[in-house]
């Protein structure tokens, strides 16, 4: 995926735009773990209608971590903090077309963070609901497998 990535990267000048539609765009993404990493946060999403991360779209930032930060804040209303600031996981996927936007692709960076399962959570606009969910119980919300795989990866405590 790095490769893959890197070269979309590398031939797309406004891959950090989310209006470039022709190959897709660069997003970010957070997978946000409790403290003791037994539970995830996540958000079923209003336009997918799917349990997954909080993240976004980049907006023509190219610091994907920032991003991935940026969004899991607004999203949540949580403040979270890094357990390190290497990329965790990337995804590429297809979104499917809506309104005046086409079919594209995300070119999805994922970072890790940590955040306070006992937290007041703010669901935004772009959610129908928030969940600290426990890993062990990721089957029972999403097959997604970018979901699934993230969850194998969590690092334990």
């Amino acid at each position: 995926m790095v490769g893959l990535l890197d070269a979309f990267v590398r031939r797309q000048p406004d891959c950090f735009e989310r209006t470039c539609f022709e190959d897709g765009h660069v997003t970010g993404s957070a997978w946000i773990v409790c403290p003791q990493r037994k539970n995830v946060l996540l958000t079923h999403h209003r336009k997918l209608n799917k349990w997954l991360q909080l993240g976004g779209h980049s907006d023509g930032d190219a610091n994907t971590y920032r991003v991935a930060k940026r969004e899991a804040e607004e999203e949540s209303g949580l403040i979270v903090k890094p357990i390190n600031d290497v990329v965790f996981d990337i995804d590429i996927h297809t979104i499917p077309a809506r309104g005046d936007d086409p079919e594209h692709k995300h070119y999805d960076v994922r970072f890790l963070f940590e955040g306070d399962d006992l937290a007041q959570l703010r669901v935004s606009d772009e959610s129908n609901d928030l969940r600290w969910v426990s890993i062990e119980e990721l089957r029972s919300l999403t097959s997604e497998e970018s979901v699934l795989r993230m969850a194998r990866k969590t690092p334990k405590t």
